[in-house]
């Protein structure tokens, strides 16, 4: 099978660490020019020095950050006054933990932006040069809460469920042009986000750390938490030339959490 994304173009968000930083290595492994984009430059120089440049092919960031969507806005036109991609992998942290009642309109309006307003502006950006080419992939890392919601988890839940009917309406407009739009739906995958979560927990339910950490690994048939790299694999094969007739999707990466099809 060519997995090989030679000539390609991808830029991933939130690539400076955990499932985003895995996805980014991996998609540079198969051959594809990446563009980091994330809020914190340092962090991204220090990935990008990680990352080898081969014959032709030279890897860059981008600076912006999602929870300020107007600089994000105007960070990402200037971008693509001048550039074009044939990958974009959608990929933002958070957002926050909590119960229903707890979040405010604020919180429900900053989750909007950093997800579902900031994926659907990339999208547009991009797809001019997309439609050109006759080829494109839009990946959108989400959660498997969209299809089973989790206990103080309303952000996620409620944003991440509208993002996967967002890209699977633009799933079906884009198709004529070659472009498939699909989502990867993490579960529970060893990065800093998880650890974060399970401290959440711990202090809501008063339970220490360790026994809250053993109530995850039950829940998982596999018996243990997923690794970044095994999410970049699925992500790497969809935006592979062997993914043209997969589109409109939903993939779990769960090790088998998910008790629905």
């Amino acid at each position: 099978m060519n997995f090989s994304l030679e000539g390609k173009t991808a830029l991933i968000g939130g690539s400076t660490q955990g499932i985003g930083k895995a996805i980014a290595r991996q998609l540079a492994q198969n051959g594809a020019r990446v563009i980091l984009l994330a809020r914190n430059e340092i962090k991204l120089l220090k990935t990008l020095s990680e990352f080898e440049n081969t014959e032709g092919v030279t890897h860059s960031y981008i600076v912006a950050d999602y929870s300020d969507f107007d600089n994000f806005k105007n960070t990402i036109t200037a971008f693509f006054e001048n550039n074009t991609v044939d990958i974009i992998v959608n990929n933002t942290g958070g957002p926050s933990a909590g119960a229903v009642l707890d979040k405010s309109l604020d919180d429900f309006q900053s989750a909007f932006e950093m997800h579902l307003l900031a994926n659907h502006f990339l999208a547009q950006q991009a797809f001019a040069g997309m439609k050109q080419k006759g080829w494109g992939r839009i990946i959108n890392v989400l959660s498997s809460t969209i299809k089973q919601p989790k206990t103080n988890m309303v952000l996620s839940n409620s944003i991440r469920a509208a993002v996967a009917n967002w890209a699977k309406t633009l799933a079906t407009e884009l198709a004529p042009h070659g472009i498939t739009v699909n989502n990867v739906l993490p579960g529970y995958i060893a990065t800093e986000r998880l650890k974060e979560l399970n401290h959440f927990k711990s202090e809501k339910t008063g339970k220490i750390l360790s026994e809250v950490e053993k109530e995850m690994l039950a829940e998982i048939p596999v018996g243990r938490l997923g690794l970044p790299e095994e999410m970049a694999y699925a992500v790497a094969f969809l935006c592979s030339p062997m993914a043209d007739y997969i589109t409109g999707i939903n993939l779990p990466v769960d090790g088998g959490v998910l008790k629905s099809l």
